[in-house]
């Protein structure tokens, strides 16, 4: 999927939300009880803090019973009360840890400082009955406070659940999605994690009991980040989505031109959730080489859409719209900066002088600026292997499923035609782009007879090497930044397509720049 991000995950506006009242529910038998458990549970990180509250016999035990048969997936855990070892730790699903935990018989702090509780915390998903008796804690913390409700009923039990900011955002969310899966019919469906991308989003598989599926996409809205140049966020300089009408309106509007685009099968925008329609997984790879054919078609289809004049704003549904920004010369420049403020480092120990950062910026704009006055039209941006899904049973061009374009903008057409003919993830040899891009070109022509070879030919050079330039940066920073090293064995294939693209001669001050700053980037002079 995308392989961008903005690493603001986590960033809070300025402003102090309003306090929201706590969720209260009427439980009405045990199975009820033990029902809220696995949805609590659901959403439970290490280091969380359950803070289970009520009297004698108000079922605090019954309900950390089921979220720990719940996070260990076995509905036949032996799980006795600790309150007389004070501490019982657990190990489930994953490898994560839970610490189920009474108190009611704590003779005092140190006790729980003997028993380690709290290092064993910081890394544990914590059940803690009697929290009174913890003291103030940091960290995020979920409170559950149970009563008896007998006059509803044998075992009927009242709930007051409550958290800690980012704890009530996660539980919000939950009930969100829980809501939604209701109401779209999905409530029965397993929910299996899907391997997700570089950005904040999350997937999940949806498999109903007969087999049916679809895909839960989570993608709430995007905080803004801290200033990174003129008082702006990097979300709005290099134009990222800040929300997901931006996914709903180019879904809509792709599916109006006859892609195949997941359906929207339900949706809560304000919660930035959807249910799509599952495309599948077949790909249009095959052992980490390109499938021609299927390439073959994933270029008819650009060819298709960029000799359509297509419109700068998509409705999303109820009178509101998602205008695509232009992929203007601030995002373009920013973007090629990220290759000298992280990987020229990070991977290369070269730390560049201003003056010559200044100069990398001085020869993009040179070279961007004659593509910045052609015809925009709908830049997809992440047009690529991860993002195209092979539908065999369809026909033309409909073959070709496309999942991924909430950060589309409106720019030049051979950038889409280069994210997929040098893609970061898959070798594509010069005779295999060359191949393609002739396949383009009289796709092209045969659809639209203003079409300029030559200047297509120069814009495709200088757009690749302009995405090849920020995949580096991206990767680097996803490495040093974020912790994911997978994305450097990426790296080479990337270096690879910047050295062919260097090679033309409307980057050759750039190319020389290269050579004097970076020269293990240029290919060998012949």
């Amino acid at each position: 999927m995308s392989e961008d991000t903005d690493g603001t995950a986590g960033a809070s506006s300025s402003e102090t939300p309003k306090r929201r009242p706590a969720w209260e529910v009427l439980l009405p038998e045990e199975g009820a009880t033990e029902d809220m458990a696995a949805f609590l549970a659901g959403f439970l990180l290490p280091g969380d803090l359950v803070a289970l509250s009520g009297g004698l016999g108000a079922g605090k035990t019954t309900l950390a019973r089921a979220m720990i048969r719940e996070l260990a997936g076995d509905p036949r855990l032996e799980v006795p009360s600790p309150t007389f070892t004070l501490m019982q730790p657990y190990e489930t699903r994953g490898g994560r840890a839970v610490i189920h935990a009474d108190l009611y018989r704590l003779r005092g702090p140190d006790e729980l400082v003997e028993l380690g509780f709290d290092e064993l915390a910081e890394t544990a998903v914590t059940l803690v009955e009697w929290p009174e008796r913890l003291g103030p804690r940091d960290g995020e913390t979920l409170s559950v406070d149970l009563s008896l409700r007998p006059e509803y009923g044998e075992g009927a039990r009242f709930v007051r659940i409550d958290a800690t900011p980012g704890m009530r955002e996660r539980l919000d969310r939950a009930r969100a999605v829980r809501a939604l899966i209701a109401r779209t019919g999905w409530d029965e469906a397993e929910r299996v994690p899907m391997q997700g991308d570089a950005s904040s989003r999350a997937y999940e598989r949806l498999v109903k009991p007969d087999g049916e599926t679809a895909v839960l996409m989570i993608a709430p809205p995007r905080p803004d980040g801290p200033p990174v140049k003129d008082g702006k966020p990097y979300s709005a300089i290099v134009k990222l989505a800040e929300s997901i009408h931006a996914f709903v309106g180019m879904d809509r509007a792709l599916i109006g031109l006859g892609v195949s685009a997941p359906k929207i099968l339900g949706e809560n925008l304000a919660a930035g959730l959807l249910i799509l329609e599952d495309l599948g997984s077949e790909p249009v790879v095959e052992n980490g080489a390109p499938r021609p054919e299927r390439y073959s078609e994933a270029v008819r289809l650009l060819a298709k859409l960029h000799a359509a004049d297509l419109p700068d704003r998509v409705p999303v549904g109820d009178g509101l719209e998602h205008v695509l920004p232009p992929y203007d010369a601030e995002a373009l420049l920013f973007e090629a900066e990220l290759m000298p403020e992280w990987y020229a480092p990070a991977i290369r120990n070269t730390h560049l002088p201003p003056d010559a950062r200044r100069d990398f910026l001085a020869l993009w704009s040179d070279a961007l600026k004659d593509l910045l006055t052609e015809r925009p039209t709908w830049t997809l941006r992440d047009y690529h292997s991860p993002n195209l899904i092979w539908l065999p049973e369809r026909e033309g061009l409909e073959r070709v499923g496309v999942i991924d374009f909430q950060d589309a903008v409106m720019g030049h057409p051979a950038y889409d035609v280069a994210s997929l003919l040098q893609d970061a993830r898959v070798d594509c040899s010069a005779d295999f782009e060359l191949r393609l891009l002739g396949l383009y070109i009289r796709e092209r022509r045969a659809r639209d007879a203003s079409f300029d070879l030559q200047s297509f030919a120069r814009s495709y050079a200088v757009l690749a090497a302009q995405r090849a330039t920020k995949i580096l940066g991206i990767f680097a920073r996803l490495d040093k930044r974020d912790g994911k090293p997978g994305y450097l064995a990426h790296l080479p294939r990337i270096e690879g397509y910047l050295a062919r693209n260097l090679a033309h001669p409307a980057l050759g001050d750039l190319r020389a720049w290269h050579e004097t700053q970076l020269p293990s980037l240029v290919a060998p002079t012949a």
